[in-house]
């Protein structure tokens, strides 16, 4: 059973290497092209930052409910709401992208002591958000594969990765609105 698992779950290694490595170079990618330099009419999408800060928000909560199931070996609710957090880090980062494509980014305004707070809290997000990737695909994909001792093991360093990228982007946007023009 072992082995039989361990080859599902290989057939998924070149997906988690890629996709690793292509969405942080697109999100950065794109993070540096805005629509409006480039000569196209779009409008600003500049109410979307509390909607995708929301959406981290519930990823957050998400996350939090799924553990209080798994606890509780309610699976099935784990399972669902793993797959919601999911989609939602998904929808938060298309939200993320067309608002940086479309509008100004928006310096911090605040000075002192909270400036750095700012901007640790908003560095150690943007590298965890990479780091996160492959481990929420590598556990993703164990669970899929029915490799539950391979998927236990790294979704307790996953977790609360994943739960402070999506708590510390909530704080960011927090930190940040007063400046938003």
């Amino acid at each position: 059973m072992e082995n039989s698992n361990r080859a599902a779950e290989k057939k998924y290694n070149i997906w988690i290497v890629i996709l690793s490595v292509t969405i942080p170079l697109i999100v950065g990618a794109l993070f540096g092209i805005n629509l409006r330099d480039l000569g196209y009419d779009v409008e600003p999408l500049t109410f979307l930052p509390p909607i995708y800060a929301t959406i981290n928000g519930l990823t957050a909560l998400l996350l939090i409910i799924a553990f209080w199931a798994i606890r509780n070996k309610n699976i099935a609710l784990h399972k669902t709401l793993m797959t919601a957090a999911i989609g939602c880090s998904i929808v938060f980062l298309l939200m993320y992208i067309a608002y940086h494509m479309t509008s100004d980014s928006t310096p911090y305004g605040g000075d002192g002591i909270m400036r750095y707070v700012y901007f640790t809290i908003l560095i150690s997000h943007i590298l965890l958000s990479i780091i996160i990737i492959p481990f929420v695909l590598i556990t993703y994909v164990r669970a899929i594969t029915n490799n539950i001792e391979r998927h236990k093991k790294i979704a307790r360093i996953t977790f609360p990765i994943w739960l402070y990228v999506a708590l510390s982007g909530v704080i960011v946007y927090i930190m940040i609105s007063p400046y938003y023009v």
